[in-house]
């Protein structure tokens, strides 16, 4: 099992891809969908970071110009998916969240309306619909 948010969830997809026999669920937070986007120079927030901002501008290109076979082999994602959405309150385009849902085979979409920090923002609806997602068709291995 596998979860990825954000950049992490493109990793996620990324290794889906690459190693399907490596992942029989994905769960994908607020994930944008590998379309090239408006370059833009990005600008650091002020303050105190809760994230690596020197990262952000290391994979910068990789996400304003993603390979194009990433979103060629969404479709070939063998894992169970499930893909969680911010909503309107979220600066991911959530039609690009929802379409990255339709490409992958076994994928399915649950909007948590709460914006991109979906497991901060609503950690109680978020466990609930990770926790869901991962118990159905769960059938312990019983020790004799």
């Amino acid at each position: 099992d596998l979860i990825g948010h954000s950049m992490g969830g493109i990793v996620a997809y990324l290794l889906a891809e690459d190693h399907p026999q490596r992942v029989s669920r994905l769960i994908l937070e607020d994930v944008p969908i590998p379309h090239p986007r408006e370059q833009t120079t990005p600008t650091r927030p002020d303050g105190a970071l809760t994230f690596d901002w020197e990262m952000v501008l290391a994979v910068r290109r990789q996400i304003d110009v993603p390979d194009p076979r990433w979103l060629e082999r969404l479709s070939q994602i063998t894992a169970k998916t499930l893909v969680l959405a911010g909503g309107p309150l979220s600066h991911v385009p959530q039609d690009g969240v929802a379409e990255l849902a339709r490409l992958i085979p076994s994928g399915r979409v649950v909007t948590i309306p709460v914006g991109h920090l979906i497991h901060h923002a609503a950690p109680e609806p978020f466990t609930e619909a990770v926790s869901a997602f991962l118990q159905e068709n769960f059938h312990p291995v019983r020790q004799p």
